[in-house]
């Protein structure tokens, strides 16, 4: 399954939203860098979909806000 997540790095809270069946917005403390705003997300994906961090994948985005990760 792909997942379509928009991540706002930098952010006071951590937080996550369901947009679509297939889109999640995601709010991070985490800063762009480094791959921690990624790391971030998708453990808070993680979390909500209720899977383990290592089966979600990032499939296309890594420096871009917009992104996409496959859930295995």
């Amino acid at each position: 399954m792909f997942i379509k997540l928009k991540v706002h790095p930098g952010e006071r809270r951590d937080k996550i939203m369901k947009k679509a069946p297939d889109a999640y917005e995601v709010w991070t403390k985490a800063p762009p860098e480094r791959g921690l705003a990624n790391a971030s997300a998708i453990r808070q994906l993680s979390l909500q979909l209720g899977v383990d961090a290592r089966k979600i994948m990032l499939i296309k985005g890594a420096t871009s806000p917009a992104k996409i990760v496959k859930v295995i």
